[in-house]
């Protein structure tokens, strides 16, 4: 017997977020009537995670549907919405969400004004678009804005997701996105550099040297903030500190030059934020960023 409350869900886009989120709807006994999906990789994400779902074109989903998961990219986002909307194809009471970080329902106005409800459910995660992502949603937090009468539908959705929901004001979403780029993918781009670095100096595996580093690393700032920080930044140790800046402004002479200037950048905050702690004095900090040296230039374009 169907659980009460199920509702037909059409798809937007599989791509990674797309799909798993499709399943995790499926997995909470909504029905997946239909999924668009245009490439290759997209269809075949589909079939693996969504298997027996239609792949259909995106009116005839909006057409199908109760509730339209849009999982597009943020800058297709308006342009797609608009376009239905010109096209007649949302419908009154319709459930519409989106799940881009950057917005909130403002950008769902069109859907709005033909009395369909427009809601914001953005996961707080970083996916794959495999089955381990199902998983992975128990942890999950989700970023979800909506009018104030419609909140309790977007949390009970990611509820039945398996994870968390989050409000955010609608005025703070950029924010909140970039704190979450921020954090997620320039841990990335550090990682890439480090693993590089070591690489380069025969370290034949540096995520083994890396991992359990970064994950106390992670764990400890979690759990105890910034009173967490150690290295010779919070330390004042003004000379290690230039002579990294020395190490790496030789090292990114045949590198592409990245890595000195994301250094320097986050040493600079670290200082800065040592120093609002009053563990650098202002003599220190001064001393740091003196020893950092000048930000190299951004190279020009050809």
């Amino acid at each position: 017997m169907a659980r009460p409350g199920r509702l037909g869900v059409g798809i937007i886009g599989a791509g990674k977020v797309g799909a798993v989120l499709g399943a995790a709807l499926r997995a909470a006994e909504h029905a997946v009537v239909g999924v668009s999906a245009v490439s290759e990789a997209s269809r075949e994400r589909a079939e693996n995670l969504l298997p027996g779902v239609p792949i259909l074109e995106i009116q005839d989903i909006v057409e199908r549907s109760e509730l339209v998961l849009l999982a597009v990219p943020d800058d297709a986002l308006g342009e797609l919405v608009a376009g239905l909307a010109k096209l007649g194809s949302w419908q009154p009471g319709q459930l519409v969400a989106h799940t881009s970080g950057r917005f909130g329902v403002g950008i769902l106005n069109p859907v709005r004004a033909v009395g369909a409800i427009p809601l914001a459910l953005h996961p707080a995660m970083t996916f794959t678009g495999m089955s381990l992502d199902l998983t992975r949603l128990m942890d999950c937090t989700f970023g979800v804005t909506a009018d104030a009468a419609m909140l309790p539908i977007a949390q009970a959705l990611v509820v039945e997701m398996g994870a968390e929901p989050v409000v955010i004001a609608e005025a703070d979403r950029t924010l909140y996105h970039a704190a979450l780029a921020h954090s997620s993918n320039h841990m990335v781009t550090l990682v890439a550099q480090a693993s590089q670095m070591l690489r380069e100096i025969g370290v034949e595996t540096p995520e083994a040297m890396l991992g359990p580093l970064l994950r106390a690393t992670l764990e400890n700032a979690l759990a105890s903030g910034e009173s967490a920080l150690t290295g010779p930044v919070a330390r004042g140790d003004v000379g290690t500190v230039s002579a990294h800046a020395q190490a790496l402004k030789e090292y990114d002479g045949g590198a592409g030059g990245d890595v000195l200037a994301a250094y320097q950048a986050m040493a600079r905050a670290t200082a800065r934020r040592a120093g609002n702690r009053g563990l650098l004095s202002p003599e220190q900090l001064t001393e740091i960023d003196e020893a950092l040296g000048a930000e190299p230039k951004a190279a020009e374009g050809n």
